[in-house]
């Protein structure tokens, strides 16, 4: 997290242009006024611990735009709508991808295994901000079956859209890998030897084979919540949803250094603590992991 703040903190500094520049550039003494209260006269060293001494303590600035907020406040009011669309997307991708990937696992070289192998190549190839201005253009615009918009409905039907544009490229990677993960378990030889005792394979699956079919799909899970939540940020610019992705996008073009670094490391602490969750599930599901 240290080297993670100490690269963004240059990086933001070191991009053209200034919190405060404008067309009409203010008077220069009201201009040293206004960098004196966010101490930006100071030298980048004396920046950087007088910031890291604040996150430290939780205080991760005032906003540089939103001068009525700080950082924390803007990114607590615009979390829970990110992370309940995320949360959607990830629960949507688990159940489709799963059960195509089993399906396809069962149908290996079958017309039903194909035909999953290249929808999941096309969700693969077809990048979001590509699909998703597309699904707008066919439900919203030309279906009238929803709204094409966040703000288009004060019901469920506005999460529809965000959360299948998250999720339809996790569900091509996930139907993927628990394909070949489990044809893959399904050749050992403890499931051999359950064949051999008569047990009928929804049984084997059920009971010996989906669990460690699993583990590489837990390994890939922590990066890929992580991956939808900062993939959002297309999302929600391109269907309006007011959440942390959309002031991401802003606070980097008007070059709100506070509100930036914030982000970065709200996202950042986001992909440590769901990296430590998946090696904590791993070695619950693997005691092998465990010894």
């Amino acid at each position: 997290m240290l080297l993670v703040i100490a690269v963004a903190f240059l990086m933001v500094h070191a991009a053209p242009g200034g919190p405060f520049d404008s067309e009409r550039r203010p008077n220069p003494a009201i201009l040293e006024n206004i960098e004196a209260s966010y101490h930006l006269d100071e030298s980048l060293p004396q920046q950087f611990y007088r910031y890291l001494s604040g996150v430290v303590r939780g205080d991760l600035g005032p906003s540089f735009r939103y001068r009525e907020f700080t950082v924390s406040e803007l990114i607590a009011g615009s979390i829970p709508v990110t992370m309940k669309i995320g949360s959607l997307a990830i629960a949507f991708a688990l159940v489709i991808g799963i059960s195509v990937g089993v399906v396809a696992a069962l149908r290996r070289n079958t017309f039903l295994d194909r035909l999953a192998t290249g929808i999941a190549m096309i969700g693969i190839s077809v990048p979001v901000f590509v699909f998703a201005p597309l699904m707008m253009l066919v439900f919203a615009v030309m279906l009238k079956w929803l709204p094409a918009s966040y703000a288009g409905s004060d019901g469920a039907d506005r999460y529809v859209l965000p959360v299948i544009a998250l999720a339809l490229p996790q569900v091509a990677y996930i139907a993927r890998l628990t394909r070949a993960s489990l044809i893959d378990v399904m050749n050992s030889d403890y499931v051999r030897t359950a064949r051999a005792q008569g047990l009928k394979t929804r049984s084997i699956i059920r009971y010996h084979a989906l669990k460690p079919a699993m583990l590489p799909l837990v390994s890939y899970l922590g990066p890929t919540f992580a991956a939808v939540l900062t993939g959002s940020v297309v999302v929600e610019q391109v269907f309006g949803v007011p959440g942390v992705g959309r002031f991401l996008v802003t606070a980097a073009t008007n070059r709100d250094y506070t509100l930036v670094l914030g982000i970065t490391i709200f996202y950042s602490a986001m992909i440590i603590s769901l990296n430590l969750v998946v090696d904590i599930i791993y070695a619950f599901l693997d005691p092998r992991v465990r010894k």
